[in-house]
């Protein structure tokens, strides 16, 4: 397993430069970042584009290039992020065509720098895929999502035809027939003022996806081994399953974050009792309603269970952090619960004292969450958040999802059963296994290690097909 970047990789440069293009949004900013830096110790050379909004602090990169370009969002449309997020992604792909062709046509112009082997682009910036073949520049997608979410994306025509999408409130708890274990409310989906909004992007992103000339996946072959078969067949495009990303590397920086991560978090970790303590965290994205938090507040004050809670400002709509909280809710729990605006979450996860993590299953943290054996409590809130809990408590079976929705009877019932119940030591030796394969993966004979072999000799491959007249 790689541990570290090793100097021999950093002195013996391939002479090819790889330039790569994440998404700006924290969830896909840092796989992107953890590749790059999985490909620097294989020997290639890295510039990171990027646009201004979001962006990462490139002194916390010194190996890397950074190029900044001028999406030309107004402010109304960066709120989107949050507000909407589709429309949010239409915008960016409709305004990053131009200042991005202008940047990779500079950069391939730049006699002074190594060639460019390949462009590296998220999924969901499908507008790459033209820019690219117009600059004649090999593509490769970097999905940061779960093969198994993307099973479902690719079958979009296929539920609409069938009158699966869109989803209607009638038919929540039918089975998808074509995708088990999948029901319709399992079904990625996102408010959005239009709804085709999310299928015109979704449409997009894998229609280029299968035009690229190969797509990377934070994932491994002993976990969505079904998954990527099926993906195999249904693209036609080579796909190199190298994650889990993150276990790569000693950290060498901090993961991207808009928020700086409390450490006091980690001090009061080391007071409890080993694997006591319920871990809840949303994501950078997740908003929920007042009436919500209060249930989640009284649902982990009445498991009994000691709590470590990240409640990061803008997560409540419509407060600024913990004024809805009832006076002395902390305090009547002699410290079995801590509250933080943002957390290390990968230190987290790893602290023995962890027992539980409830989470909105975005594909990262529920990566993170196999890695280190820490059951689930699912929650998810909207797209593919949706497809990985079904599969975390259906597929794995290493987690339980709350169904029912946000009641503090049933959060209390459903900690319980997971950290005190005879049901809950099945689940824990279920992803203590998938823990394990999750190492065995990354080792010298493992299928994330062979998965990355293939991948460099593909670049290099690409090589030859990359020619410019600059």
């Amino acid at each position: 397993m790689e541990r570290q970047i090793s100097n021999s990789g950093m002195e013996q440069r391939k002479g090819r430069r790889l330039v790569l293009f994440p998404l700006p949004l924290q969830g896909h900013i840092n796989p992107m970042l953890d590749l790059a830096n999985i490909l620097h110790s294989r020997g290639f050379s890295i510039t990171i584009v990027h646009t201004s909004f979001n962006s990462p602090e490139p002194s916390n990169y010194p190996h890397f290039a950074f190029r900044f370009i001028s999406e030309n969002l107004p402010e109304d449309r960066r709120a989107c992020c949050k507000t909407d997020l589709i429309a949010f992604l239409l915008t960016l792909n409709e305004e990053c065509g131009p200042p991005f062709r202008d940047c990779l046509a500079d950069l391939l112009s730049d006699s002074s720098e190594e060639p460019i082997a390949c462009l590296i682009s998220d999924a969901i910036l499908y507008f790459t895929q033209d820019v690219a073949h117009e600059l004649k520049v090999p593509r490769l997608v970097l999905r940061t999502g779960a093969a198994s979410s993307f099973c479902v994306f690719s079958a979009f025509p296929l539920l609409r035809e069938k009158g699966y999408l869109p989803i209607q409130d009638s038919q929540l708890e039918e089975p998808v027939v074509e995708l088990p274990p999948l029901r319709v409310k399992d079904l990625p989906s996102i408010h959005t003022n239009d709804p085709e909004d999310l299928y015109k992007v979704v449409t997009s992103m894998v229609n280029q996806s299968k035009a690229s000339s190969g797509m990377i996946w934070n994932t491994f072959q002993e976990l969505e081994q079904a998954a990527l078969e099926t993906l195999h067949q249904q693209l036609g495009v080579p796909l190199f399953p190298i994650g889990p990303f993150h276990k790569r590397f000693a950290a060498t920086s901090s993961p991207c974050s808009s928020l700086p991560h409390d450490e006091t978090c980690l001090s009061w970790l080391d007071k409890q009792v080993p694997q006591s303590v319920v871990y809840v965290g949303f994501g950078s994205l997740a908003i929920i309603s007042e009436t919500q938090f209060l249930e989640i507040a009284w649902g982990l004050a009445n498991s009994n269970q000691p709590f470590l809670w990240v409640v990061r400002p803008g997560l409540i709509r419509g407060s600024d952090w913990l004024e809805s909280l009832p006076d002395g809710f902390l305090e009547a729990l002699g410290g079995r619960g801590h509250i933080v605006k943002w957390a290390p979450q990968q230190q987290v996860l790893a602290h023995p004292s962890v027992g539980a993590f409830w989470t909105h299953n975005g594909w990262n943290s529920t990566l993170e969450s196999i890695c280190e054996g820490v059951p689930m409590i699912c929650m998810p809130c909207f797209t593919d958040q949706r497809v990985n809990a079904r599969y975390v408590s259906e597929v794995w079976g290493i987690g339980l999802q709350l169904e029912k929705g946000l009641e503090r009877g049933e959060i209390e019932r459903t900690i319980k059963r997971l950290m005190v119940k005879k049901g809950g030591e099945n689940i824990r030796e279920r992803v203590s296994c998938l823990k394990k394969k999750s190492y065995a993966c990354l080792s010298r004979d493992g299928s994330s290690k062979q998965s990355l072999d293939d991948l460099v000799r593909h670049i290099s491959s690409l090589e030859s097909l990359t020619f410019h007249t600059y």
